[in-house]
């Protein structure tokens, strides 16, 4: 079943061009959806670093598992990314199905099993059609290319819009590309990633080092978000590095020469973050809760958490509410340390309370104007020290109940 486009979608998709030691292809394979793409093939240069991140789930799916254990080698040559089936909770038939499918992948390409990364996204559950994928592959290796926004199109599931982030970085005056692909619109609360991430970069960068980065990041961007406080069994972000740049090798995270690198690499992640939350099922608002003065950046982000997945709070903002008292008692039910009497809140800006009570002078009229728009701001301080931090949710309409109300329909 198809949705309207978000609302909150980028008046059009950047126009990604070719990166060097990357090559993909799309096909339509039949595993679930018909008349659309649902697989995508991607080819890397010999030599590539791989770094990644996964759910925390306990039942995570069997691509998840695959793709963990692959990390120790650090190099990737292959990613196979298939929407329409999750692969998950599909006991040893799933672990079997993703043996299958790096294999076929692999001779095809002539590179070690596990260079070949491989996603899945989808209905949980399912024994996985890996014959229709693998059967797929050849057609899809005669068809290589530079098509990302096709990339981006086949691995959406109930997303509206295909979403891709790309920037540019300089390493020892060399121009380097960083740029991904996302997916992800339900099931959205992140537990060390988010979704269905790919991050590709024509730096040389070692895979210790891209791993460092990629979890550091990690928190602040991809763990920053929430759509529906449920974490998915699939979650998978991967940064590949090709390395065919033309600068000289870096191998240590800290180094100096990676300071430009370092700030498109979050910025990538944030932007791929956020355009997630823009699409979430049934979102009509994007709301950014900046909490401060909490007792740790930690403490802060649970906060944000808290606040950004209530149901009442998102509700209230669906419905263009200024009902501040609902933030209120999420901050008092996040489990954190607060300070019922030092809280102050601000809407848009506005001072609507302060110091653990209404602000005497408070005019709902500008808070109500700058609910009815498309971006809300809510600030939150806790009053009892310095950490911060920021979380990106949505509103919560009635969409969402049709969107996964049909969702196996």
């Amino acid at each position: 079943m198809s949705h309207p486009v978000s609302p909150l979608a980028p008046a059009a998709p950047p126009n990604l061009p070719a990166l060097a030691g990357i090559r993909l292809a799309t096909g339509a394979a039949g595993i679930r959806y018909k008349d659309r793409t649902d697989v995508l093939l991607v080819e890397m240069a010999p030599g590539t670093a791989v770094a990644g991140v996964f759910t925390k789930s306990l039942t995570r799916s069997a691509p998840v598992d695959w793709c963990k254990q692959s990390l120790a080698k650090g190099s990737a040559r292959a990613l196979v990314v298939n929407a329409g089936n999750a692969n998950a909770f599909t006991g040893k038939a799933g672990e079997a199905s993703v043996e299958r499918t790096v294999k076929a992948a692999a001779q095809l390409l002539g590179c070690a099993t596990n260079e070949v990364y491989v996603a899945s996204t989808g209905v949980i559950g399912e024994p996985m059609a890996d014959d229709r994928l693998t059967a797929a592959l050849p057609t899809l290796r005669g068809q290589l290319n530079d098509d990302w926004a096709a990339a981006a199109r086949a691995i959406m599931t109930t997303d509206t819009y295909p979403k891709a982030v790309t920037r540019t970085a300089r390493i020892d005056g060399v121009e380097v590309r960083l740029q991904g692909i996302i997916k992800g619109s339900g099931m959205i609360q992140p537990d060390m990633a988010t979704m269905l991430g790919f991050i590709f970069t024509d730096a040389a960068v070692a895979a210790p080092a891209l791993q460092t980065l990629l979890t550091r990041y990690t928190p602040r961007t991809f763990n920053s978000i929430t759509v529906d406080s449920d974490t998915s069994t699939s979650d998978t972000v991967l940064l590949f590095a090709t390395g065919r740049a033309g600068h000289a090798p870096i191998a240590d995270a800290g180094d100096a020469r990676l300071g430009s690198f370092r700030r498109a690499l979050e910025a990538v992640m944030r932007d791929l973050a956020l355009l997630v939350v823009k699409d979430g099922e049934g979102v009509e608002r994007l709301v950014t809760l900046d909490i401060t003065g909490a007792a740790t950046e930690r403490s802060a982000r649970r906060i944000g958490l808290a606040i950004a997945n209530s149901p009442l709070v998102k509700t209230a903002i669906a419905a263009g509410d200024a009902n501040w008292g609902r933030i209120v008692m999420a901050v008092g039910k996040s489990g954190e340390k607060a300070d019922r009497d030092k809280l102050s809140i601000t809407i848009g800006g506005v001072a609507v309370a302060k110091n653990g009570a209404r602000v005497d002078s408070y005019d709902e009229g500008p808070v109500a104007a700058h609910m009815a728009g498309r971006d809300i701001r809510i600030g939150v301080d806790v009053g009892i020290g310095r950490g911060k931090a920021t979380v990106w949710t949505g509103d919560l309409t009635h969409r969402y109940i049709d969107i996964n109300g049909s969702y196996r329909s």
